[in-house]
């Protein structure tokens, strides 16, 4: 198991950014892929980006071209750059590390691990 911790959340207006961090307060993710999901209220839990050990990244649809994951291996921490957010990116953001290490996962029960999650709230 690793401890998670978000941060980064916020009310931003649409049309802007915000910056979320992933940090691993204990235990590792050498050699894990990770994961940024989101859940909105009413609704399941969606998969929104992940990022390889070394390269390879995917994302959801609904956020391709807008956001971008990138991580620091050395100091353990994910981070998801929002850029021109919509309302419709409301939710709470949510890291993730998988079961499995190497492996790029986009379903939710692929993931063992889970931070408590930030708040993202897109006013119109």
């Amino acid at each position: 198991q690793v401890q998670l911790v978000e941060s980064g959340g916020g009310l931003v207006q649409a049309g802007g950014s915000l910056t979320l961090s992933c940090t691993a307060s204990s235990g590792t993710t050498s050699n894990y892929a990770m994961g940024w999901f989101r859940q909105a209220p009413g609704k399941e839990r969606e998969f929104v980006a992940a990022i390889r050990w070394i390269g390879g990244r995917t994302y959801g649809d609904s956020v391709k071209g807008r956001f971008t994951i990138s991580r620091d291996n050395g100091k353990n921490t994910v981070f998801l750059q929002m850029n021109n957010l919509k309302p419709e990116d409301t939710a709470v953001y949510y890291c993730a590390r998988p079961r499995r290490t190497f492996f790029i996962e986009t379903m939710p029960a692929a993931y063992d691990s889970w931070g408590q999650g930030t708040q993202v709230t897109v006013s119109s």
